[in-house]
């Protein structure tokens, strides 16, 4: 293989998104794309990740699981595995490789943060925007073209926050404006959504494989990668001509990651307090569950896709997806995990659902309000796991109080509470 693609980050999910994606493409379009992952962090469980991966030759098994059954793969796009902290000039020299056109992150929303205090002699011990920078400083230094950076960090607007800070490292370790001119024009820094459950290592399974894989990794078979580019990316990583799920957009990510959160995420929210204070455990119990399953559906179907703009049969199709998703028996969700933060995740998954249906029809919705209203009241119980500041205010003030408090929910939401107190504590 030709090394074509840097990648930041050797964990699970981009193992079983990017790098079995680029493995699928290589073997169905007979292409020749190899990944040169870089070690993330040198602590913790990352710590000797590197040399692990290079002795097993950087090939692992993968195995999707699913209603559809299961699919075994073995995934030979990685090439090689580079350690910035015990050989940072192999890391930096990867610049210098003429096929190398891509980088591929995920170092978690943590990892793209601009922190004044990284000092470039400090490396390899700085941010992954300060490396990135480095790297693309020796990119222009031996007169080469930039990159295609493509990020799966699940924040809004990824690229654009990569590049914002990148070009504040430019700034800060006083490189030319020349450099400062080749990252803005000469590198594509691509907006991108993921939406792939990896279960990671199949811990206490027993597994019948030919080698001993100290990698092996699973998911669900749904995977989706949506791109933002005005850049003919198709031509240069054929993905969806691989038969892959993968859209490219000039404008209309938002839009995605609209219907991913309000519809994925939302059905999650808006069900995890009513779940847990009715006695079920897991997101599979619940939509094993003919009552919980029929909430899910009037949250997610009559109240939830009338406030979106996507074609409403699109809308259909992945809301059904998303429910044949929670069904997957080899997925054990927790709802006690998906409570953690309940009230952010609420204003920002279910809220806009709320409001969006007020502003076209007219009335609030009413199973939407209703989980509203639960999550009111598991905030009155043990089960929620929150700040303590915010744990404590929910527990103590009353509804109307809670209701009116624009730094929680970022509006005054008053006029909902005659809606809200029909369904308290029922």
């Amino acid at each position: 293989m030709k090394e074509r693609i840097i990648q930041f980050g050797e964990g699970g999910f981009l193992r079983g998104f990017a790098d079995w994606m680029i493995h699928k493409m290589n073997e169905k379009l007979g292409l020749d794309f190899g990944v040169v992952v870089v070690q993330n962090t040198r602590r913790g469980s990352d710590a000797g990740v590197c040399r692990a991966l290079n002795q097993q030759g950087c090939k692992f098994t993968h195995i999707m699981r699913g209603e559809k059954g299961v699919e075994q793969t073995l995934v030979e796009s990685i090439s090689r595995c580079v350690d910035p902290y015990t050989d940072l000039e192999s890391f930096l020299s990867l610049a210098e490789g003429k096929d190398m056109r891509f980088i591929i992150s995920n170092t978690t929303e943590a990892g793209i943060v601009f922190d004044p205090s990284d000092r470039r002699e400090s490396a390899p011990d700085v941010s992954f925007p300060a490396k990135l920078t480095l790297l693309l400083k020796r990119r222009f230094d031996k007169g080469l073209d930039g990159f295609i950076i493509l990020p799966c960090e699940l924040i809004e607007e990824n690229g654009s926050a990569i590049k914002s800070a990148v070009l504040s490292y430019a700034k800060l370790w006083g490189y030319s404006d020349e450099f400062i001119s080749f990252v803005k024009e000469r590198n594509i820094f691509c907006n991108t959504l993921v939406d792939r459950i990896n279960t990671g290592f199949p811990v206490g399974e027993e597994l019948h494989l030919p080698f001993d894989d100290k990698f092996v990794n699973t998911s669900e078979f749904y995977h989706l990668w949506v791109i933002e580019t005005e850049h003919d990316l198709e031509r240069e990583l054929p993905l969806s001509r691989a038969g892959l799920n993968v859209i490219i957009t000039k404008n209309e990510l938002s839009k995605y990651r609209t219907r991913k959160v309000r519809i994925l995420n939302g059905a999650h929210t808006s069900l995890v307090p009513h779940a847990l204070l009715s006695g079920y455990d897991t997101v599979k119990s619940c939509v094993d569950s003919c009552e919980m399953r029929e909430y899910i559906r009037k949250c997610v179907f009559d109240e939830i896709i009338p406030t979106l703009d996507l074609p409403h049969g699109e809308l259909c199709d992945y809301a059904e997806s998303v429910i044949e998703r929670f069904s997957n028996p080899y997925i054990k969700h927790y709802l006690s995990s998906i409570a953690l933060n309940s009230v952010s995740k609420f204003k920002v998954r279910v809220l806009p659902s709320i409001l969006e249906y007020k502003r076209r029809f007219g009335s609030y919705p009413p199973t939407l309000v209703f989980a509203f209203a639960r999550l009111l009241s598991f905030y009155k119980t043990d089960m929620a796991n929150d700040s303590p500041d915010v744990t404590e205010y929910m527990r103590s003030k009353p509804t109307e109080e809670i209701l009116a408090n624009k730094a929680l929910w970022g509006e005054d939401l008053s006029d909902m509470l005659c809606e809200v107190l029909k369904y308290e504590d029922k």
